[in-house]
């Protein structure tokens, strides 16, 4: 076994293979805050990507319904009561990721889901921690609370769908940090499904083989954002790459949100596989939920993120959450608007902090009308 550096746990954790980063990670980053559950994400995803034979339950994105919700059912929380509860020491794990709880030639820790734990995927949906009472009105603050996690593939530094395939069908690509499943050195053992912590990874009772999200690669390769992104009514996502080869950048919007100013952050990162998805975790829950989540640092995050007014440079860099299809590679606050640039450096948006605003007069002499106050 391997040592690898896990900067997202604070220390070196064991992994079966040793391999240099990629160029570049893909990365996602979603805003809990935002999110309606509206699904147009989900539907662009399965009608693009897996709306053939044998793919009726796999789902490559998801929306659902926390704490009750879950795709397949219990996808989390039957591997949280296998193994120990997460504990740190400030920004270090002290406890066991998924790949140090066994023995060092076991695959990672995880269990395969039944069959019928797919049937469901709006099971939960909506449903609150607790019951209202008649009579009970909002007082600043929820009683009761529930919020919506958007889910895909989290294309890993780590991951253990890769760790598991005794097939080597599964790779991480080192222009971009994509992982990808090779259909034609699979045989289906399902090794990739029982390991992945998230359970983003699918067989295919047609083709016999197992299948993921592919991170939209055609249009990465274009230098445009995945369709799920491109197709979020709420604006909560964002598209791009982390640095891996170099010092992160403060004119990156990935590296400042994620490594710089550590408002996102990853989904269970006490598994260990370095998930590449990151949440801004929703400002109305409590961080005893929050942290088991998404780890130590959600107090912190929501202090941001409830000051944004006060912090531009911030503000600027969320204010580009679906301003553009193409991958914004540097950002910037000119006077009051944020600009975005693309892979080839090419201005792409520009977003005000203010949106403009135009009065006018009611009546109009160049045209002898008189206008009403519609749009």
């Amino acid at each position: 076994m391997a040592m690898r550096m896990n900067w997202q746990l604070g220390r070196d954790m064991t992994y079966p293979y040793e391999a240099p980063p990629p160029k570049r990670q893909i990365a996602y980053i979603f805003d809990t805050n935002k999110c309606i559950e509206c699904q147009t994400c989900t539907v662009a995803c399965k009608t693009c990507w897996t709306s053939g034979k044998g793919q009726e339950q796999i789902f490559w994105n998801n929306v659902e319904t926390k704490p009750y919700g879950g795709y397949p059912m219990g996808w989390d929380m039957r591997l949280l009561e296998e193994t120990p509860p997460a504990k740190w020491q400030k920004e270090k794990l002290v406890s066991l990721t998924i790949f140090e709880t066994d023995k060092p030639t076991d695959p990672p820790h995880g269990h395969r889901p039944d069959v019928q734990d797919y049937g469901a995927p709006n099971l939960g949906e909506d449903d609150i921690t607790g019951l209202v009472d008649k009579g009970e009105h909002f007082g600043a603050m929820h009683p009761m609370w529930m919020f919506y996690l958007a889910r895909i593939c989290n294309h890993c530094d780590n991951p253990a769908c890769l760790a598991a395939c005794p097939r080597r069908a599964i790779y991480k690509r080192d222009e971009d940090g994509i992982v990808l499943v090779d259909q034609q050195r699979c045989r289906g053992y399902q090794e990739c499904v029982r390991a992945c912590p998230y359970k983003k990874v699918f067989y295919n009772l047609v083709g016999r083989a197992s299948e993921k999200c592919i991170g939209c690669y055609p249009r990465v390769e274009q230098g445009e954002v995945a369709l799920c992104v491109e197709s979020c009514i709420g604006k909560i996502r964002l598209h791009g790459f982390l640095t891996t080869a170099a010092p992160p950048r403060a004119d990156n919007p990935f590296d400042y949100l994620v490594k710089i100013r550590k408002l996102a952050l990853p989904l269970y990162p006490q598994f260990g596989t370095a998930p590449n998805v990151y949440y801004i975790p929703p400002l109305h829950v409590h961080d005893g939920f929050l942290e088991q989540l998404f780890g130590h640092g959600v107090e912190q995050s929501k202090k941001m993120y409830r000051e944004l007014s006060k912090d531009r440079q911030l503000l600027g860099a969320l204010m580009l959450f679906g301003a553009t299809n193409r991958i914004i590679n540097r950002f910037a606050i000119e006077g009051d608007e944020a600009v975005g640039w693309d892979m080839d450096d090419r201005e792409v948006v520009r977003v005000p902090f203010t949106e403009r605003t135009y009065i006018r007069e009611h009546y109009d002499g160049k045209h002898d009308v008189y206008r009403h106050n519609t749009t």
